[in-house]
C-alpha cells in the first residue's frame, strides 16, 4: 500500500491533486484543509491513505500525519466512508475534532455541512477513547474556548462558519496570546476585506 508521496503538483482544486512522482501522475483526494496548506505550493509530501475496493482503488492524502490517523478514525466507523470523513476534516481542524469528541461538543461536529446529530454523537461515544493517540498538530495548542468563542461570535454576525474559522485560525497563528474581544476585532478586519 501507498502510505507517503513526494512529487511535483501538477493540478491541485480544493478537494482534489494530481500530483508527479518520477514521472508518474497520481489523482489524490484532499480535505480543504490540507489543501489551504499545499495551494502556494510547487512541490509537496503528503501522508497517503489507500483505499481499496472491489473495483476502485482511491489515494487520500493528507499534509500532516496527524490528519491522516484522524481519517483512519472516521473510517473505521460503520456508517462513516472515506467521502463524508473527507468532508468533515475539511469542516473542521483535526486539533478542533479531537478537542469537540473529547469534551463531547455535539454542537460543534453538527456546524460541519453534512454531518447529523447521529453521526455526531457516534462519533463521539466510538473515538472518545481512541482520539487520545492522535498527535496534536500544533505543539503550542491554542486555548479551544477563546477560538470557539470568537468563531461563534462572528457566526453570530452572519459570517460564514469555515471563513470566520479561518480567519480566527490564522490570526491566532500570529498573534496567540489575544484576548477574545481583540481576536474578534482582528477576525473583522481579515472577513472585511
Amino acid at each position: 500500500m501507498i502510505g507517503y508521496l513526494s512529487g511535483k503538483i501538477i493540478s491541485c482544486k480544493p478537494t482534489k491533486i494530481l500530483l508527479d512522482v518520477n514521472g508518474v501522475g497520481y489523482t489524490v483526494n484532499i480535505s480543504v484543509n490540507t489543501f489551504e496548506n499545499i495551494v502556494e505550493k510547487e512541490n509537496v509530501s503528503l501522508y497517503i491513505h489507500t483505499n481499496v475496493k472491489e473495483d476502485s482503488i482511491s489515494l487520500y492524502g493528507f499534509f500532516s500525519e496527524a490528519e491522516k490517523e484522524m481519517f483512519e478514525l472516521l473510517i473505521s466507523i460503520s456508517g462513516i466512508g472515506p467521502k463524508l470523513a473527507l468532508g468533515l476534516l475539511s469542516g473542521i481542524q483535526t486539533d478542533d475534532l479531537k478537542n469537540a469528541i473529547q469534551t463531547n461538543d455535539v454542537m460543534r461536529i453538527t456546524a460541519v455541512p453534512g454531518i447529523g446529530k447521529k453521526i455526531a454523537e457516534r462519533l463521539v461515544l466510538e473515538l472518545k477513547s481512541k482520539v487520545d493517540q492522535i498527535s496534536d498538530e500544533n505543539k503550542k495548542a491554542i486555548p479551544f474556548s477563546i477560538k470557539n468563542e470568537a468563531v461563534a461570535a462572528l457566526t453570530t454576525l452572519g459570517y460564514n462558519p469555515r471563513l470566520a474559522e479561518k480567519a480566527v485560525r490564522d490570526i491566532l497563528s500570529v498573534s496567540p496570546d489575544l484576548s477574545l474581544e481583540e481576536l474578534i476585532k482582528r477576525s473583522l478586519g481579515g472577513l472585511v476585506k
